[in-house]
């Protein structure tokens, strides 16, 4: 495993800082090609932003300068027309072609934010993220993926009354996604993605990355096992189920582990 997803998996969560991060997981596909003229990049819209919001004090107006920046200066954009195309969690792809994904994009506009001291964070809501700037007494909600436009209190909550569950959540409880859950969900979008272009193993690949940076995340491992199996490594399925024993301690999803542990062992036997 390559050195890069080990010290993800050894930093503090506050230390973790969210751009670096996906470039450097971005950097595994992508083995040979320099990594300055990305880092570059990074700290040139870090500055502009800083310039450019040098008077800027409400979460309102660091919002529009965050906006501004991204999509009017620098070109990012969600990318509706090939949605599902893998490039759009790869961070290196993302800067080079200015479309991403939600999530991707998102890492984008909060890492430049908080490199620059603004509080900002990302939301988890129903099928998609958005951008929270600003403090807790005036924050504004922004869309990545549409350009930064900002997202009124009604329009997030017909995204949490929408939501497959269809369980509305009050929209005080929308919680900021801590920064490894971040990184899990931009890996698992690309893990997805190559399992649906019936690449499996890649598919594997990258759920052993997320199990290494982020070994707490039960469906990294619950995923990583179902591969295993399907490839016949039986070895390595019962480590990932072993591992999510010690990961859990949700009744139901250790019942689940414990009976396929047993069933395996029963198929050795015999």
């Amino acid at each position: 495993m390559d050195d890069a997803i080990t010290q993800i998996g050894l930093l503090d969560e506050p230390d973790i800082l969210l751009d670096e991060a996906a470039l450097a997981l971005a950097m595994l596909d992508h083995p040979g090609l320099p990594i300055d003229p990305y880092e570059k990049i990074l700290e040139d819209i870090a500055t502009r932003l800083a310039d450019a919001g040098a008077d800027a004090t409400t979460g309102r107006e660091r919002a529009g300068i965050l906006a501004r920046i991204f999509s009017g200066e620098y070109g990012f954009a969600g990318d509706a027309d090939t949605y599902d195309d893998p490039a759009n969690a790869d961070l290196i792809r993302v800067i080079d072609r200015r479309r991403g994904l939600p999530i991707s994009l998102a890492i984008l506009y909060v890492a430049a934010a908080r490199r620059i001291g603004w509080m900002a964070d990302i939301l988890d809501v129903p099928g998609h993220v958005l951008v929270l700037v600003g403090d807790t007494f005036a924050p504004v909600i922004i869309d990545p993926f549409r350009g930064g436009a900002a997202v009124a209190p009604q329009q997030l909550a017909s995204l949490l009354a929408s939501s497959a569950d269809r369980s509305a959540r009050p929209i005080g409880r929308v919680a900021p996604m801590p920064n490894r859950a971040v990184l899990t969900r931009l890996i698992l979008n690309q893990a997805t993605r190559a399992e649906a272009a019936g690449d499996g193993q890649r598919a594997r690949t990258l759920y052993e990355r997320i199990t290494t940076f982020a070994p707490a995340y039960v469906h990294g491992w619950r995923e990583r096992a179902r591969l295993e199996l399907r490839d016949g490594d039986v070895t390595a399925a019962r480590g990932s189920l072993s591992a999510i024993l010690e990961t859990t301690r949700d009744p139901a999803i250790r019942d689940g582990v414990a009976g396929t542990l047993r069933s395996l062992a029963g198929d050795s036997i015999g």
